[in-house]
């Protein structure tokens, strides 16, 4: 996920309030009004000093020539935060420098920048710095990078087998966060083939709605988490960061309040598309619901053979949760 930190060196309560109340990472502060933005919640600052020197491994690099280019370089692979600022808004030095270091902030002054930003050679600065004037666009600027993180091809899969496999342990993870018709969390025996399950948005005769769960599968499982990395189901705990999709495979992160892990029957759902497997160990309850190609949800006991379900496949294989190119054998 991209840091939004807010340049609020002019110091403005509102604009720094609106910042901490929409999950920004930092504020930017002047040494003189430190204590001042520690009074409006807790959030981290880079303090700049008196000579304009920034705390936090943080430093500022004006470029108007090639020269200021390098050192934003040198010092970004030395392991600073590089805070790009330029004569005018361009994405040139920014696209070389992305390619030298992941640790490339930039000034941006809208929504508009900060997405260009984010979208730089596909994996973007490390995070924004916005200067502005309009709570409004802080509220904007949040949206774009805390929400919309990431936009992924969801496939329509046929199913092509589903079998009970037993008693196993299985993780429902309970988010803070209330998810809409259409959301779940996308999971897989392996990263390379999973299935959308659905989140409890729905009403059951049997349970209520938990529309901030989603019962997500067996712990061996992978799932998805921010910057395209996976992690294991049980991996899960208070506090995790987990990304949740729609039916179109728009991502947004949300946290996780509490993962539950509980002894239950399986059930085993396999799919294919174009010669590529998808499939998922789940909990074999009515209330567990993956999504069909149409969009709606399906409970797994209604599921049958030649279903279409959406899900999502990628080459790659992965090593400790992070994209490798190499070849990886799953069965």
């Amino acid at each position: 996920m991209k840091e939004f930190i807010l340049d609020g060196r002019m110091y403005n309560k509102d604009l720094i309030t609106t910042a901490i109340e929409s999950g920004a990472d930092y504020i930017l502060v002047k040494e003189g009004n430190l204590e001042d933005v520690k009074k409006l919640g807790r959030i981290r600052v880079i303090v700049e000093g008196k000579e304009g020197e920034l705390t936090e491994n943080f430093v500022i690099v004006r470029i108007s020539n090639k020269q200021d280019e390098e050192k934003a370089a040198t010092l970004a692979k030395s392991g600073m935060n590089v805070i790009v600022e330029t004569t005018d808004w361009t994405i040139i030095p920014l696209e070389n420098l992305i390619a030298q270091s992941p640790n490339i902030y930039c000034f941006v002054k809208n929504s508009q920048q900060a997405r260009t930003a984010v979208g730089i050679l596909e994996r973007g600065v490390k995070g924004v710095v916005l200067q502005t004037e309009d709570i409004n666009e802080i509220k904007r600027v949040s949206k774009v990078l805390k929400e919309d993180i990431e936009k992924l091809n969801l496939v329509k899969a046929k199913v092509v087998n589903i079998k009970p496999v037993g008693m196993g342990d299985r993780v429902a993870v309970d988010t803070i966060s209330l998810l809409k018709k259409g959301e779940g969390m996308l999971v897989g025996n392996s990263s390379a083939g999973m299935i959308l399950v659905h989140g409890e948005t729905e009403e059951s005769e049997y349970v209520a709605s938990r529309p901030f769960r989603v019962n997500a599968g067996a712990v061996h499982m992978y799932t998805r988490v921010p910057n395209g990395k996976t992690i294991y189901l049980s991996e899960i705990s208070a506090g995790r960061e987990v990304v949740v999709y729609d039916v179109n495979g728009n991502g947004r992160v949300v946290y996780v309040g509490r993962a539950k892990v509980e002894r239950r029957p399986m059930l085993l759902i396999e799919a294919v598309y174009e010669g590529k497997k998808l499939s998922a160990v789940l909990q074999n309850a009515e209330t567990i619901r993956i999504v069909k190609s149409d969009s709606t949800p399906v409970s797994v006991v209604d599921l049958q053979i030649g279903d279409e379900i959406l899900g999502y496949v990628e080459e790659a294989g992965r090593h400790f949760g992070m994209k490798v190119e190499e070849t990886i054998l799953e069965k």
